[in-house]
């Protein structure tokens, strides 16, 4: 559940904070107040794209936060263990900055997060219905994404075109091999060369550094070794050594302590210095012993150094990427080797296209159950928005030839009334039956969403009267469950929240400023009045407003 909502400097909003609550959460305000810039920030906040336009006028960069209440036991508290974003029990806290640049940056629960990370956290926490999602049921591939999502098959439908993808790939590379064969030929002779010349040098990944490493180290070992003495001669093995002298004076002073305590400090900075100075001995003694003075080493790291050198200049590619080029020299010529043997590629072929077919299969299932589920709750719910003895139907039509979305198409149709058929939607519904029957898809999977929080923006848009109460009714009923954020231009609708939010447009300097209020009933009856009759609220309106928030606080059983 989302608890907090922090926004600054977000379009036109300066500084927005909302604490929520469970239920049904309703906002409202005049067109242009920026009630949208609410959604837009979630959307945001749970990983949609954003650039600097959304940056407000004046400022640097804008800022999101959102908190929201974790379950323990969901799969999203074991999922931010296993990425090392955890943060403080039962509670999750999304950030995001986005600067005039149009650069971002990411956090969950203060750790640094890239946006994929925020958009699988989001995932599992909202589910956004935007106001033009009926625009997407006219595509074809619209309806196909909305089938697969309800039908729990999108992951499936990905392995689908993953494997149709593959077989593609070997059948248009067993068509090539004939017409390409001598090029083809020509090409694996010069790579098997390369791979055996390759494979006989054996470069190894991190090669190249270790031996200049190495070479450098052996080049200058009598300088390293002759330094490395120097300095044991300065610290103890000489006439003057200063070891020994740290320790004399140290003593002296000591001695001297006994008369002046202040001197005692500056005795244990310099037996302090002389622990150090005899840490350096002992560590210069071992690095002396290890310097290696082998010129036959050196010659060795030098030849190789010039082989990896010749191959990187013979082959086009940086001494260090040589071990990378023989990887993919090996893949290339793997791929060859199966283009010259028809009878492997065609098993290959084969192989492929029965992989496809079997996953083509499994979301062919997978789909026709979704559909007969879908269509029975979206007939259901079209009946109490105005399309009384309509239905709705998902079609699956065979293909003739299979393709990366499976081996049908999907078809919404619908009938308005029980004399008419069922047709392709996009032929039949006007416009407010197009808003009307999103709306009733939408309800229907927000009831199968496993997230907590559902937003829905203005999707009740086009439709008004006892349907504009039925929607209402709905997503009430649906916050009863979980929390429900609902942007709305009915009063009907508003009327049965459980919170009311109210968004202004304000002047604010030399620009406008969006501000945000939560209403308590008296605010509420002068909102509902204004959503009614407009600017001009009078007694009549505002007697109507208070008897809606009646009706429906006896019809609940609740105060609002």
């Amino acid at each position: 559940m989302l608890r907090a909502l922090g926004i600054r400097n977000f379009v036109i909003a300066a500084q927005v904070e909302l604490e929520m609550e469970r239920g049904f959460c309703v906002l409202t305000g005049e067109t242009g107040a920026g009630k949208s810039i609410l959604v837009d920030a979630i959307e945001l906040l749970v990983g949609g794209r954003g650039d600097g336009s959304l940056v407000r006028e004046g400022a640097e960069r804008a800022e999101l936060q959102a908190e929201f209440d974790l379950d323990r036991q969901a799969p999203i508290a074991a999922w931010l263990v296993e990425q090392g974003l955890e943060g403080d029990p039962g509670s999750l806290i999304l950030r995001r900055t986005i600067d005039r640049q149009g650069r971002s940056r990411c956090f969950v629960n203060g750790h640094a997060a890239t946006l994929a990370q925020l958009r699988e956290a989001g995932e599992s926490l909202v589910d956004i219905h935007g106001q033009h999602a009926h625009q997407s049921l006219l595509r074809a591939a619209g309806q196909r994404d909305l089938l697969d999502a309800f039908a729990g098959a999108e992951s499936l439908s990905a392995d689908t075109a993953g494997a149709y993808r593959e077989w593609q790939r070997l059948q248009r590379l067993a068509e090539d091999a004939d017409r390409l064969f001598a090029q083809r030929e020509a090409e694996r002779a010069d790579l098997q060369a390369q791979r055996a010349d390759l494979a006989q040098l054996a470069p190894r990944a991190g090669e190249w550094e270790e031996l200049a490493a190495a070479q450098r180290r052996l080049a200058h070992g009598s300088s390293l070794l002759a330094g490395a003495q120097s300095a044991l001669e300065a610290l103890s093995e000489g006439e003057e050594a200063c070891l020994p002298q740290f320790a004399a004076v140290a003593g002296r002073l000591r001695a001297l302590a006994e008369h002046d305590d202040q001197l005692r400090a500056v005795a244990e900075l310099l037996q302090s210095a002389e622990a150090q100075a005899g840490e350096a001995v002992r560590a210069l003694r071992g690095y002396a012993s290890r310097i290696d003075l082998d010129p036959d080493a050196l010659r060795e790291a030098e030849t190789r150094i010039e082989a990896l050198h010749a191959a990187g200049r013979k082959y086009r590619v940086r001494p260090e990427a040589l071990a990378a080029h023989l990887e993919a020299v090996q893949a290339r010529c793997a791929e060859l080797d199966l283009a010259a043997s028809p009878e492997a590629l065609q098993r290959e072929v084969a192989a492929a296209r029965a992989q496809f077919a079997a996953l083509a299969r499994r979301l062919t299932d997978r789909r026709k159950s979704g559909a007969q589920t879908l269509s029975r709750a979206v007939t259901a719910q079209m009946q109490g928005l105005a399309m009384k003895g309509g239905r709705f139907a998902v079609a699956l039509q065979a293909l003739e030839a299979p393709a990366a979305s499976g081996a049908e198409d999907v078809a919404f149709e619908v009938s308005a009334h029980p004399s008419l058929p069922l047709r392709p939607l996009a032929k039949v519904a006007s416009g407010g039956e197009l808003s009307r029957l999103s709306l009733a898809i939408q309800l229907v999977a927000s009831k199968m969403s496993p997230v907590g929080t559902l937003v829905f923006d203005e999707v009740d848009a086009g439709i008004g009267g006892a349907v504009a109460d039925t929607v209402g009714r709905a997503l009430s009923r649906i916050g009863g469950d979980r929390q429900v954020l609902c942007v709305t231009h009915l009063p009907q609708v508003a009327a049965q929240g459980d919170q009311h939010w109210r968004v202004t447009r304000e002047s604010q300097g030399k620009g406008l400023a969006t501000r945000v209020q939560r209403l308590d009933r008296a605010a509420r009856v002068e909102e509902l009045s204004r959503m009614m009759g407009g600017q001009a609220i009078t007694e009549a309106t505002r007697k109507h407003a208070a008897e809606l928030l009646r009706d429906v606080s006896t019809n609940s059983g609740t105060a609002r």
